[in-house]
């Protein structure tokens, strides 16, 4: 007799969440009972009379309510039971990077709606109440809180494919930006311990603290899949059980992100200089390794470099590569006019990355084109997308955009291959774009444009980012290739 297969706890919390409780723990078994636990649970109960069967249902369901005291053989573990909820002490760290984590045992109390008339139930974490977005998936395995900092995600939910997520918590060095700009945060498991020597809080407080909704136990697999399929769609995540699924729909139809200024609600308010706050033995410079650091190191050598960086929504990463090249920077509002840069008489500007759709930000585009042919210019991402609009280029909305730490993208000029970060769901339309602009760079997912110069202008742009964060280093020339461009035009004057 072959024995059946062994049934183990299949609810979607135990599922996804994995129990650390023992099976036999959760069926009401003593430890002696494992190796018949094991070997088939149907086929054990039926071997038991139903008396017993009955017994071992009720000690069970005192169990999970917190009526019935731990097993002895986990007296030693702390562990304490109380209502729906298992509370699991892990060993702490002296710095305190590890932390306890908290289950809970409840059942779905969120609802996703998107606009094609599908309903996601799903438990929360975080915030609570109801936020509109739009759902975009995000193929990084890596690297969530430099994600949830990232203002270009402003107005959207991001759904991470890698399932798992929250296992080294957060810390203020991986941070981005000053706080999370993006709409919610969707995930298939979410852990319940972190363990992370730089961790400083769980990632279910930090949302919480910074009124952001997320939402675990949902099949982020099949979401993907229709995402892929019919394109990026508007979503509403709702807490409130007094809204309807039809309110909720209605709201999801109704909202739309085309056309709406996103820019203005991330860039700061007022210049400032730069000046990194983290910890300077993150700086892989400092490796002594590779090409990167020998030219970098003679760029420092020969004099300082001022960089304006008009912030769209900028990284902090943009900044620190910059910075670990001898530049000194000044950030500045999205609307800060072109002729108090001018002014500044900087080596160089740089346009950032930043959120939402190009063609909505037109005093932007106009303070571009007062700028190129100037003084040397980079692009990043949004930036990259307002130079080509600025040099008569179209822009036009991807079906799902490209967001994640693997896109393989090819240097037309060396035929190198580099595996790059990418966020954006706009890109340029090279077909557009007029005589003289070279196409430097292609995505080979879907060949796409993915960078641009013009020699003449002493112009150059990424649709991608260069500074990782998260993701690989492979672009990390692009700062060197823009350093030198301001060098030879300082030499040239």
């Amino acid at each position: 007799h072959k024995p059946n297969t062994p049934s183990f706890p299949t609810n979607s919390e135990s599922r996804s969440l994995h129990s650390p409780l023992p099976p036999y723990c959760v069926a009401g078994l003593s430890p002696p009972r494992v190796t018949a636990f094991r070997r088939g649970l149907p086929a054990f109960r039926r071997r038991l009379p139903s008396q017993r069967r009955e017994r071992m249902a009720a000690k069970s369901m005192d169990f999970a309510m917190g009526s019935h005291p731990l097993p002895s053989c986990f007296a030693s573990k702390s562990s304490k039971v109380g209502a729906f909820t298992v509370r699991c002490s892990s060993v702490t760290h002296p710095t305190g990077g590890a932390t306890i984590g908290e289950r809970p045992w409840k059942v779905a109390n969120t609802r996703l709606v998107l606009e094609d008339g599908s309903i996601w139930m799903a438990k929360s974490f975080g915030a609570s109440g109801t936020q509109v977005g739009e759902v975009v998936f995000n193929t990084s395995l890596t690297g969530y809180q430099e994600i949830l900092t990232d203002p270009s995600y402003a107005g959207q939910f991001v759904l991470m494919t890698n399932p798992h997520i929250g296992n080294t918590g957060v810390n203020f060095d991986d941070e981005e930006s000053q706080q999370c700009f993006l709409a919610g945060l969707v995930i298939r498991s979410l852990s319940i311990s972190t363990s992370n020597w730089r961790c400083t809080k769980p990632l279910g407080h930090y949302l919480a603290e910074r009124n952001i909704m997320g939402i675990y136990d949902v099949d982020t697999r099949a979401i993907t899949r229709r995402l892929r399929q019919d394109g990026s769609l508007i979503g509403v995540l709702s807490t409130e059980v007094t809204k309807t699924d039809e309110e909720l729909l209605e709201m999801s139809r109704t909202w739309d992100i085309v056309g709406v200024d996103l820019i203005s609600g991330v860039s700061c308010n007022a210049p400032y200089e730069w000046i990194d706050k983290t910890d300077s033995e993150w700086e892989f410079n400092c490796n002594r390794r590779g090409e990167t650091f020998h030219v970098s190191m003679l760029i420092l050598s020969l004099c300082l470099k001022t960089v304006i960086a008009y912030d769209f929504g900028i990284k902090h990463n943009i900044l620190r590569r910059l910075a670990s090249y001898g530049c000194k920077i000044t950030v500045v509002p999205s609307k800060w006019p072109a002729s108090e840069t001018l002014k500044m008489k900087p080596d160089g500007v740089i346009f950032s990355n930043g959120p939402g759709d190009p063609s909505a930000v037109p005093y932007a585009v106009e303070t571009v084109k007062e700028i190129i042919g100037k003084v040397p210019v980079f692009g990043i991402c949004m930036g990259h997308q307002l130079l080509g609009q600025a040099l008569g280029g179209k822009t036009f909305k991807m079906k799902f955009g490209h967001h994640g730490g693997n896109h393989p993208v090819r240097n037309l000029r060396s035929g190198r291959v580099e595996i790059s970060a990418q966020n954006h769901n706009y890109a340029v339309d090279p077909a557009t774009l007029p005589k003289g602009v070279e196409v430097t760079h292609v995505n080979l997912n879907d060949g796409s444009c993915a960078g641009l110069a013009f020699p003449q202008l002493k112009l150059m742009s990424l649709q991608y980012h260069p500074e990782a964060s998260p993701g690989p280093h492979d672009s990390d020339p692009a700062f060197v290739e823009f350093v030198r461009m301001m060098a030879q035009e300082k030499q040239q004057a």
